[in-house]
Order: structure tokens, then sequence, then C-alpha cells
């Protein structure tokens, strides 16, 4: 019986993991955590019997006490809640999949208890992939990735050399605005952003695909995670989502990982590796198919993918500005308070006023964020 915690249990990735848990039949969850969705966790709790659960708002966890106060669980919240899932004794792995930089701590708590990480949260690794992946090469615990692209990269260099890699092939389906020019793209609205081809995912993500600055987010994530270098990271447009990366090794040849756009394949990948389960859903037919076409990224119109290749070039502290930047600017986008090439604008200011920490420790990196934050919050 393997037995796992979640940060972020509530939101896309969280339910999806509670999918494959609910399939299976032999993966106990131990402890959950969630922002503001309340109901949704207590309605969790009484599925999976976990032994901790944690809410960010204390008033919210005297809520969940009483909607769950027949239940043996012991409720907490705040950071130190957030750790206390992170740490549970009897987790193997956590499955990281609450947004923001709030993941950082108790992702690094979990590394140090010997957890091996299944990962889902992106800022983990854009803003402190220099304190993680020494961390967990330390303590002995596996990164396992949950993207769908470095889940793809992962289980293409399963049984390779890694020294070997030439180059990763990371694919972009383009979001909904592929093709479109930048004066286009000023008129967009917040629906028009939501409206994902290919994939059905959160708020925040979604529009960071149409922006492309999730792409951005996952090249800073793959050094990190293969040990590349970024020159050694090609991002290629994909438009039908069947491939979801590729890797060309030293001697030309590429091995790529296709499948349908379905995250829990990943999910489950991270969860029982080495082993391949069966996972119900449907199968890719070629017939029907027929073509998988690939285009270069227009780094003109999307800018987001051009300034991520900048910020991780300057390293340190500069991904966590790019990162918080467009955190903040995609909530005014999604309150409609700004327009979308105006996510942009705001992160080309707030790169450009930086001055950059050449290696932060977390306070500097958390210190960092919210100096971004006021910075937007004084202009926009």
């Amino acid at each position: 019986m393997k037995k796992i915690a979640i940060l972020g249990s509530t939101g896309s990735i969280g339910t999806q993991t509670l999918e494959v848990v609910r399939a299976n039949g032999d993966i106990e969850v131990t402890a959950l955590s969630a922002g503001k969705n309340i109901r949704l966790l207590a309605q969790q709790i009484r599925e999976f019997r976990p032994r901790i659960a944690a809410v960010w708002e204390e008033a919210d966890a005297k809520e969940l006490r009483l909607l769950v106060a027949d239940l043996p669980v012991t409720v907490v919240s705040g950071m130190e809640g957030l750790k206390e899932v992170a740490v549970c004794e009897e987790t193997q792995v956590l499955v990281t999949a609450i947004v923001g930089m709030i993941g950082i701590v108790p992702t690094i708590e979990a590394i140090k208890a010997g957890k091996d990480i299944a990962l889902a949260n992106k800022e983990t690794l854009v803003t402190a992939g220099h304190i993680i992946m020494p961390l967990a090469k330390e303590h002995g615990v596996r990164i396992l990735p949950v993207d769908s692209e470095h889940s793809a990269i992962f289980q293409a260099l399963n049984g390779e050399d890694g020294r070997a890699i030439d180059k990763i092939l990371l694919t972009a389906s383009g979001g909904p605005f592929r093709g479109r020019t930048y004066c286009e793209l000023e008129k967009v609205r917040v629906e028009d952003a939501l409206k994902h081809p290919n994939w059905a995912m959160g708020q925040k993500i979604t529009i960071d695909s149409a922006s492309m600055v999730n792409k951005g987010l996952e090249v800073m994530e793959a050094r990190w995670l293969f040990g590349t270098d970024l020159d050694q990271i090609q991002v290629v447009i994909q438009p039908q989502s069947i491939i979801h990366s590729m890797v060309q090794f030293a001697d030309g040849a590429v091995i790529a990982q296709l499948g349908t756009p379905d995250m829990k394949l990943p999910i489950q990948y991270a969860l029982y590796y080495p082993q391949r389960r069966f996972l119900a859903g449907e199968r890719l037919d070629f017939a029907k198919i027929g073509s998988i076409t690939f285009e270069d990224p227009d780094l003109d119109t999307f800018l987001g993918l051009k300034y991520a290749f900048e910020a991780a070039r300057t390293g340190g502290s500069m991904p966590t500005v790019f990162n918080a930047a467009n955190e903040r600017a995609v909530s005014k986008f999604l309150n409609r308070q700004i327009g979308f090439t105006d996510i942009y604008e705001i992160i080309r200011f707030c790169m450009d006023e930086h001055q950059v920490i050449a290696s932060p420790d977390v306070d500097q990196i958390l210190n960092t964020e919210q100096a971004v934050y006021d910075i937007i919050e004084s202009r926009w």
C-alpha cells in the first residue's frame, strides 16, 4: 500500500490525483491540504480518511472542523499546517499540486523528512531549483515530475544515460492564440484566453498557456530537473498535443513520448514509478490523427517565453521576479483590471526594476516575491 499526501487537493491536479487513487485502490491518502474550497475538502476527507487536513486561514479551519467533527482527522492551518501535511510520518510521496511560491517551504520540509516529491508546483524549481535539487540529492529523495512535458522527458530518459542528452525538445500546443499577431492579442478577452484547444486545466495555468509564460516556466524547471544548459532546451510548437516532449541524444537519436492529453497519465506514472499501471481512457488512433505538425514559437508575439529565457539566463532572483510578476498580472487579468498584453508589460517592468540577488535563500526568494507584488500594486 503506497501512502501519499497532497498539497492542493481541491485544484485540478489534486482532484485528478484523487481520481487515480480511486481507480487503483492500493494508495492510502495520509494528508490533504486546500485553499478556500472547504466543502470539497470536507467531502475528500470523508472519502479518503486522511489523518491530517490543512487550510490556509484559521477561520476556514474552524469551519472544516465542524464539517468533519465526527471523523478522526486533525485540522490545521497556515504555513505550519502545510508543513505538517508535508512531513506526515506515514507518507512516502508528497504530491505538490499547490499553486504559487507558498509550496516552496513545505516541499523543503518534506525533502528533509525523506519524502519523495511528485512535483506539480512549478514555482518550487523555477524560483528555488538551486536549493531544491542539491537538497534532494543530499537526502536521497526523488523528484518525480508531474507536468505532462517533464514527465514525457522523464519517460524518454528512462534507462538512458542522462549525460548523453544533446537537446531537450519541449513541446507546446501554442494555446488558443497560436498564429495571432501582437495587435490581435491586445484585444482578447478573459473568456477567449480560457479556451485552451486541448487541455482542461485551472484558470491560472490556462492563461499562462495562452501567453506562453507557462512554457517559459517549464523551460526553467527542465534545466533543474534534467541538469541541462539552457542552450540544450528547445521549445517546439506541436499543435495537436500528441507528442508531449522529446529528447535528442548525442548520437542523433530522438525519443518521444506520445499520448492523449490526459494529466492522469503523468500523475499515475509519478506515483507508481518505475511501474506502469493500466489507465482507463482514450487511446491514440494514428489513422484518425492523420498528421502531427511542428512550428517554431513566435517570440516576437508571445513575449512571455522570450522573457522567461532572459530571466533564466540572468538567474539568481530574476526567475522569482518573472514568476511573481506574472502571477499577480494574471490575477489582475482574470479580474478584468488589465488587458492580456499588459501581462507582458508588467513582467518586463518588474524585471527591469530588479537588482539581482545571485544565490537567494528562501527568505530572500519570498521577500523578492513580496517586493514585486508591492511594485505592481503601486502602479497598476
